[in-house]
């Protein structure tokens, strides 16, 4: 990498750290430091509530995942604009109304303290792990792509963020969150344009759209109802709605950003501008992984992304092997890449008989490319049993480093630092508050003054930073890293939002028999996502299927189960 695209990755995020902590320098009380001065605009409100969510994960992953397997994970966010309505309209009068500093506090008001205690240790749980994650899940690429080490790169990352987090608390975060999400915008749209730019004469946007299209990776929506398909129009529409549900209004990482705004109104204008621009930003994600896939239709790309992995090869009994299986991919690749020019010729001929036939010789020669690569990837276990062989996460990266221009490439890492930064400081000044509020100044460490409470505040915020450090020095990268947060949120979200639902619309249950059937619920979830991932068969009639429940149902489960249960319990406790 140049030296001005370090000056630019660089000078980018400690000027977007100093302005934070600039920003924020007069902080003095505690709730100026978990709530800001609330004076937020919704424009300030609406970026940051989307930082939040757009971790590094996002633009790391997915589009890579894009790559793969084409626009079907767009469907994950199509519940997200009714979540944004109900909440506003439902969930933001309620916390507006009590002057809540978290989500929880409404809980003991509407039950007791166990069942606040409780939800909000569910919270701390899952999103302790994912803090961990969303720091290390960049960390592991950067690390592979800039040559630092794996600990080398958490540390800065994590140290960053804890630093100016502590300084400035919330609205530190807002305010640096806020620069962050126009350098992501900015540099995702830079880069959609120089893909486009780099593609070989005579191949400009619209022919990319149509080859793309004609090979099925603009397949958007699946109708088809299936509960072991984890991206299809239902699961987005019902469970991604629970989901977003829980995420944006039970948990206190997105409920601290908006309970910041100047009143009632900016909050929910806020949210419902990260409603509307949301979908479309994963669409611009996501659609910049099919140009890459397009790019590379033209351009070899490497037999594996993941260049430390091969070089895991260098010098053992494997290299031979994979020379040869370079060696195959070679003539492999330019069949490939004159077919695709033959199947564009054939749609600009409307020829659909010999786009058909084009389109099957191109699926044929995709799956050989395939196992040439599994191939690979059996060399690379070989020589390291511990090495995680799936690569898509490095599809992106690996373009960004070699094929664009000096400057975008710095620009992009920037940004790849930048969700990895707001994300994280988002979760670890709410993971600091909860803490505060809703166990130690509540059950722990009673009527002290305000200066303990802020100081205590910052130490949490030190101390959840560790423990998210902690975990990610000590984590597995998952399957797929946008998939790994969502799965971890999944597994509590769920029954935290039935809790919710109880307290907002089923007014005669009260506090025990909600608390019960959390602690069920959560049980039950934890259950059917082990069994789902355990190869278990199970008998319906005549026949045998295999027990497999996508993780977005989970949501739905989860809240629902609290549901039932707790109108059940409290007949129960009633007799």
């Amino acid at each position: 990498m140049s030296i001005i695209d370090w000056i630019i990755m660089l000078g980018t995020l400690l000027g977007i750290v100093a302005y934070g902590v600039w920003k924020t320098r007069n902080i003095s009380s505690v709730k100026s430091y978990l709530l800001g001065d609330q004076d937020l605009p919704w424009w300030t409100i609406g970026l940051s509530v989307m930082a939040t969510q757009a971790s590094a994960i996002t633009f790391l992953s997915t589009p890579g995942q894009a790559y793969e397997s084409g626009m079907g994970f767009a469907q994950f966010y199509f519940g997200l604009p009714v979540a944004m309505v109900f909440l506003c309209i439902f969930v933001l009068p309620i916390f507006y109304k009590l002057k809540v500093y978290t989500a929880y506090e409404y809980l003991e008001t509407r039950f007791d303290l166990k069942t606040r205690t409780l939800t909000a240790v569910f919270f701390l749980l899952q999103r302790g792990l994912a803090a961990g994650i969303t720091i290390y899940a960049p960390a592991i690429i950067l690390s592979t792509i800039l040559g630092w080490g794996l600990n080398t790169t958490i540390f800065f990352i994590g140290l960053v963020v804890i630093f100016y987090t502590v300084m400035g608390g919330t609205k530190a975060v807002s305010v640096t969150q806020k620069q962050q999400m126009i350098v992501i915008l900015g540099g995702m749209i830079f880069a959609a344009i120089v893909i486009v730019l780099r593609l070989p004469e005579g191949i400009g946007f619209s022919e990319a759209v149509n080859i793309s299209g004609k090979l099925g990776k603009l397949n958007v929506v699946d109708f088809k109802f299936d509960l072991s398909n984890r991206y299809n129009f239902w699961s987005g529409m019902i469970g991604g709605v629970f989901l977003f549900l829980s995420y944006f209004g039970a948990d206190q990482s997105q409920v601290q950003r908006y309970l910041s705004g100047k009143s009632l109104t900016e909050s929910r204008l806020g949210l419902l501008f990260n409603g509307i621009l949301k979908v479309p930003m994963q669409f611009l994600v996501l659609f910049v992984g099919i140009l890459v896939f397009v790019f590379f239709s033209f351009v070899q790309p490497p037999i594996h992304f993941n260049e430390a992995n091969l070089r895991k090869l260098e010098g053992t009994p494997m290299t031979a092997d994979l020379e040869q299986l370079q060696a195959q991919q070679n003539p492999l690749f330019l069949e490939q890449r004159e077919e695709t020019r033959h199947l564009l010729t054939a749609i600009k001929a409307n020829d659909e008989g010999e786009i058909e036939e084009s389109q099957q010789r191109i699926s044929a020669l995709h799956e050989q490319d395939k196992d040439l690569r599994e191939s690979v990837r059996g060399l690379i276990l070989q020589a390291d049993p511990a090495a995680k062989t799936k690569d898509t996460d490095y599809v992106f990266i690996t373009f960004v480093m070699h094929y664009l221009p000096i400057g975008l490439i710095g620009l992009l890492l920037a940004v790849i630092f930048s969700a990895a930064m707001s994300s994280t400081s988002s979760e670890l000044n709410a993971l600091a508050t909860s803490t505060v509020i809703d166990i130690y100044r509540r059950s722990l460490v009673k009527d002290r003054s305000d200066h303990h409470y802020l100081q205590a505040s910052k130490f949490f915020t030190i101390l959840w930073g560790v423990i998210a450090l902690a975990f990610a020095v000590t984590a597995d990268l998952f399957e797929n890293l946008i998939q790994a947060v969502n799965i971890i949120g999944s597994l509590f979200y769920g029954v935290i939002l039935g809790v919710f639902m109880v307290a907002f619309f089923q007014k005669r249950v009260r506090g025990k028999a909600v608390f019960l059937s959390a602690i069920l619920g959560e049980i039950a979830i934890l259950l059917i996502f082990w069994a789902s991932n355990s190869d278990i068969w199970v008998r319906l009639g005549d026949s045998w299927y295999l027990f497999k429940v996508a993780y977005l149902w989970l949501n739905l489960i989860g809240c629902f189960l609290v549901m039932l249960l707790s109108e059940l319990l409290q007949l129960f406790f009633r007799k």
